[in-house]
């Protein structure tokens, strides 16, 4: 099979109805406005998506999703991303629906996947702690065992979105390894609160004192579901790149037609061979985060080896979101550090979702491991 990164017809289908929402419902306005929501989403917006087939792009249809590609949601992410829409898409129909898929047994999945998809049900991961790292020796949270179920302790720190969840996935040192519980939000001792900071962005503080959970909230049949969980993050991880692709993309598009329009001493500012340069830079990394970001998810809808390919994805687009809006910045100078400007909507979703499932040094250390053996 040769590599194709072009888009099919359903894709590109998918995309002009994406295009379409986001015009019609996602304006700046309303973006503007959900980024200071805990919930980042209404309900009205969120049921819209669940609609459209969104909240079970990924699932199986067996599992009443409508069992599309990775890359048919990188496609539909990449668009969402040049708003950019917040709200628990991503962390509960693409992260949460896989680790369902991965660890979940049947009865688990038949129960979960169908609420997911029709967006009855949002699971957030709830993993990093005050400690913070995405190895799974960080992960201090405490589990205690009775016959009825589980007790859980701990607190994590920078869980996103949180705040939209009906259920979290809970990773806990069980003693036999790393296990994940699905717990409900309203359980009693659980508390929930936003995390202070404008780049915070949608991150939350998830405190757990004696909660109480059934034994039917272990996913899987044992308590070590690491493999699991490392599994939905790598498959997970391009699709939350494409995000990031369309927010430079936005970026690039919203910065050159302000170089075309903008008068400074009596000449368009885009004649000026630092804005250039600037211009140029931003457009570098758009497409390096673009390329390798679609040819790792093509890599896993075909089934090949894609580890690589991963790490290096989401170093990649980390850095270049960051870039891109900080040279964004500079073009657009003064009028693009107030808070209703979209270049500061791209400032702060790029901070947030820098560190989100590893930060690009964290990546590149695992890809030196994979290259050198070592």
């Amino acid at each position: 099979m040769k590599l194709d990164l072009g888009l099919s017809e359903n894709e590109e289908m998918l995309k002009k109805t994406a295009l379409d929402f986001m015009r019609r419902d996602a304006t700046k306005e309303v973006v503007q406005n959900l980024q200071d929501t805990d919930t980042g989403c209404t309900t009205e917006l969120w049921q819209k998506m669940a609609g459209l087939g969104w909240a079970g792009i990924i699932i199986p249809e067996e599992y009443g999703g409508t069992g599309s590609t990775l890359t048919s949601a990188g496609v539909l992410l990449e668009v969402l991303g040049t708003g950019p829409l917040p709200g628990p898409l991503f962390s509960a129909s693409i992260l949460g629906s896989s680790i369902i898929m991965e660890a979940g047994t049947e009865e688990q999945k038949r129960q979960v996947l169908p609420a997911i998809a029709n967006g009855s049900q949002v699971v957030t991961l709830a993993m990093t702690e005050p400690d913070f790292s995405w190895e799974p020796g960080a992960i201090q949270t405490k589990v205690s065992h009775s016959n009825d179920g589980f007790t859980l302790d701990g607190v994590k720190l920078f869980a996103y979105d949180a705040g939209a969840a009906t259920h979290l996935i809970v990773a806990a040192s069980t003693g036999d390894g790393i296990g994940l519980f699905l717990v409900d939000r309203k359980s009693e001792g659980l508390s929930v609160t936003r995390l202070p900071g404008y780049l915070a962005g949608q991150t939350f503080e998830v405190k757990m004192d004696s909660v109480r959970v059934p034994q039917a909230a272990l996913l899987g049949e044992n308590a070590n579901n690491l493999q699991a969980l490392e599994s939905a993050i790598t498959r997970s991880i391009p699709v939350l790149c494409a995000y990031k692709v369309g927010g430079c993309q936005a970026l690039v598009d919203m910065t050159i037609l302000y170089s075309r329009t903008r008068v400074q001493f009596g000449q368009l500012i885009g004649r000026f061979q630092r804005v250039q340069d600037m211009i140029i830079e931003m457009v570098n990394q758009l497409d390096a985060a673009r390329w390798t970001t679609y040819e790792c998810l093509w890599k896993l809808d075909a089934d090949r080896p894609a580890a690589e390919s991963v790490h290096m994805a989401k170093a990649v687009t980390s850095a270049a979101y960051w870039e891109a809006s900080t040279l964004a910045h500079r073009v657009f100078s003064g009028i693009s550090y107030a808070k209703d400007h979209p270049a500061s909507f791209h400032t702060r979703a790029s901070r947030s979702l820098y560190h989100y499932l590893g930060d690009p040094a964290y990546h590149r250390q695992r890809l030196a491991k994979l290259l050198t053996g070592v």
